[in-house]
This record gives structure tokens, sequence and C-alpha cells, in this order.
């Protein structure tokens, strides 16, 4: 490694997403100095860290580590994952250190790893609190007491500060939980006293891998070259190139301020930035700054709601369509009216239109039919999987029998593709910490546990 120039392999945008044999040999072939990828993201929703569970396959997991592991060990560099398992909370990690485990006893590797959690115990976010540290993100509710009681897996996205500490230690394997996005690709420039500003820009648009190049996509591989005063990003498949326009766009990714992006310690300022091509493939970035700012750790926390049943059905009568929502509001009715016991804090009765509004719902600007057809999915979250199978079965035959005005046909209303009709969807859980914590040092909540891979190796 130079003092002036380090390259980053983004293997692919989400551990377990895949990418091709041939980009990422590419990609080694450029002699990268570290490889790195994001394992994890909040765009599924809340279930899988309050379960605890994964939203990537095992099996596609292990085979993007396996690769990257074996590829990282021919070069002598090492590998950083942050939000392991999807989520980052204590078991997934555990799946994700599992996974590696293996990898490591069957390729015949040895691995110094550090193993980052990203977990933070209750009663410090409860202390948190009291002291007046916590804020709520941008729109969103003021945090509670309740809340954080009844959170599931509570974890904080740690910043390039953790990652820093463990590659300095010598780690071969880098293993985080919750993470901020930008910081597994940020960490090695930083241990070498790069720019902040331009080390977190450069992180930003490889955390998707090749979704910034055109055409763009988050299962194939992105090369970072980072130098003292710019940066170029290029993709490693020759049927990708990547554009002033497309980097720029991806800059943008998930931002709602063009020249403002939060992180953990301040907030990138891209108001100077600029984005020229480099070579026929190549994008190259120059006039990224960081701006500090106190330090705050995004929370994330999920809670158990309920239990969910969906049936699923079409229906294309035109006039079944045209009386759509009085034929739904019936059918609320009836389903209150049949089980007069329970409040409307035992269950929720949903049903989403698609062909109409079932992306957007109220914030449909159009909320009208355009075609001669319409998906319907019916969904019953109650406090048992029981009463939501029972509440689910009512709703979908009541409004399969409704009579509206103008009906021709006394048979049923819908069509549905599946016998049986009603699926259990299980748990149903929703966030109940979205927040972000105030603290005075970065890394005091992620302490690092070094292991050597495999475990019970002589």
């Amino acid at each position: 490694m130079t003092t002036e120039e380090i390259r980053i392999l983004a293997a692919t945008a989400i551990l377990g997403y895949g990418f091709p044999d041939a980009s990422f040999e590419a990609g080694l072939a450029r002699r990268p100095h570290v490889i790195a990828a994001d394992a994890g993201s909040t765009d599924p929703g809340p279930y899988y860290l309050g379960a605890g569970e994964s939203f990537t396959d095992r099996t596609a997991v292990r085979r993007d580590l396996e690769r990257m592991l074996t590829g990282a060990r021919r070069l002598g560099v090492p590998v950083v994952v942050g939000s392991a398992g999807g989520a980052g909370a204590a078991p997934h990690l555990e799946w994700l250190r599992g996974v590696a485990d293996e990898i490591a006893a069957e390729q015949g590797l040895r691995l110094r790893t550090a193993v980052i959690p990203a977990d933070v115990p209750r009663p410090e976010v409860l202390d948190a609190l009291r002291a007046g540290r916590i804020s709520a993100v941008p729109h969103g509710p003021e945090l509670t007491e309740a809340d954080v009681r009844a959170t599931t897996h509570l974890v904080a996205q740690l910043g390039v500060e953790p990652l820093v500490e463990a590659l300095r230690g010598g780690a071969d394997l880098v293993l985080a939980g919750r993470t901020y996005d930008p910081a597994v690709f940020a960490a090695l420039p930083l241990l070498h006293g790069f720019d902040e500003g331009l080390a977190l820009h450069l992180g930003k648009i490889l955390e998707c891998a090749a979704i910034a190049a055109v055409p763009g996509s988050g299962s194939d591989c992105m090369l970072g070259t980072l130098r003292r005063d710019h940066f170029v990003v290029e993709p490693l498949s020759p049927q990708r190139r990547c554009t002033p326009t497309s980097v720029a766009a991806h800059t943008l990714y998930e931002k709602s301020d063009p020249y403002h992006l939060p992180g953990p310690g301040g907030h990138l300022d891209l108001t100077d930035c600029a984005f020229t091509p480099e070579g026929e493939r190549g994008v190259r970035v120059t006039g990224s700054r960081h701006v500090p700012a106190p330090y705050t750790l995004k929370l994330e926390g999920a809670r158990l709601r309920g239990h969910r049943t969906v049936s699923l059905a079409g229906a294309r009568d035109p006039v079944f369509i045209r009386e759509l929502d009085t034929i739904v509001a019936g059918v609320r009715e009836r389903v209150a009216d049949n089980f007069p016991d329970l409040s409307p804090d035992d269950y929720e009765l949903l049903v989403r239109v698609y062909g109409r509004d079932g992306c957007m719902g109220s914030l449909e600007p159009r909320p009208v039919v355009a075609g001669h057809e319409v998906g319907l999915v019916i969904e019953a979250v109650a406090r048992t999987q029981a009463l939501a199978d029972t509440l689910c079965a009512f709703a979908r035959s009541t409004m399969l029998h409704f009579g509206y005005p103008g009906r021709l046909s006394t048979a049923g209303n819908l069509a549905f593709p599946y016998s049986p009709s009603d699926f259990h969807a299980g748990a149903v859980y929703e966030w109940s910490v979205y927040h972000l914590m105030r603290v005075d040092d970065p890394s005091a909540a992620f302490p690092i546990h070094w292991t050597e891979l495999p475990e019970g190796a002589s």
C-alpha cells in the first residue's frame, strides 16, 4: 500500500445478493487493499430485527463470503462486513460468525477475526432517554420508556471508529453488527489518514456496489480508488460503466437533501462536489467535505405487534370495482358486528387494492382504477395467529359473497389464485425505536471481541 492511493473492492450490494466470478476476479487483479460488503438494511422492514432472523439466504451468503475470504487470503488483505446477518443484532452476528467459521474450517483458512456487536442494553438507552440525550428522527415520534421495554432487539448503528480499531489490530476479518453503510469502506482509508469527506463519500457510493453504474446492479462488483484529493469509481464488468449522472444520482440515494448527507459524527457537505468522467468507464469525484458535529448513534429496535394472516384475490367485474370502497366498508362493518367482544385494539383489518393504490395507499395522487382488473390483499393482524386466521377467513368469505348495487350474479365476487386461499404470515413486528442517541465516545458502545477462526483449531 502506498500513502497516496487505496483501492477498495465492493463485492456486492448486500452479502448474499451474489456477484459474477469474472467481475470479482477482475477486481482481485486490481490488487485491492480491502474487500468489503454491507450485509444488511432496514429496507425489508422491522420483522428481521425483531425476530432475530436474516432476510438473506444462508446458502447465498456463504457463497459470497467464501469467495471474498478466499480471494482476500490470496492477496493478504482484510475483509470487512457490516450489518451482519441483515439487521445486525446479536443473533444475526452470531449467525454470520458461524458461517465464517464453517468456511474457515473447510477451506483451511486461519483468520484473526474481530467481532463487533452493536446491541445496546436497554438500561443504557433508558438512562440516555431520561438524561435528554435521545431525540426523534425528522417527522418521527418521541421515544418512550414503554417503547424501549417492549423492544426485542435493540441496536445502535456503529460508525467507522470501531472498524478502524479492528483493522489497526491486524484483523483478517471484521464482522460487525449494525453499521453505518459507508463505514466498512471508509475504515481502512481513515486508518491511513485519508480525507474523511472523500472516504465517506466513496463509501456512500460503494455501499450498493454496481447499482451506481449503467446498467445498475446490486449483484455485481465495483472498485473504488481513493487518492488524497479525489476518488474514482468504476464497475468491474465490461458491460457496465459509471457516468457522472449515475454516480451523482446514487449519491442522492435515500437522501432528502442533495447537498448534506448526515452520518454518525457529522455530515457530508457536497456543495462543491464535482463528477467528471475518468477513462472509458470510471467517474472521478472531487470536493466532498466532512463537517463534524456532536456524535449521535442511530438506534433501531422492533417490538412484536401480533400475528398476520393474508388472503390473495383478484376481481375484474367493473361494477364490483366501481363499488369497491363501499364493499370494503361493508365487510369491515360485518367483521365488527360478528365479533362484538373484540375492540379496535384487538385486531387490524387491511385491504390493499393493487391496480389502484396498493403501493402508496392514502398518498397515491390518482387513486383510480385505470385497468379492467384489480388485485386484492386481505390481511388480518391480531394478538394471536388463531384470531388472525378467524378474522381473515371471515373477511374473505364476506367479501366473496357480498351483495352490492348493480350485481348481476350471485356467484363469488373474487378469483383466488391459491387453494388454500389463506396464508399464515406469522409474527408481525413494528419499529419501536428509530431514534438518535448522543454519545461522547463513539467506540464505547462497541467493544471488539477477538477470536481465531476456525474456532477450536490447533
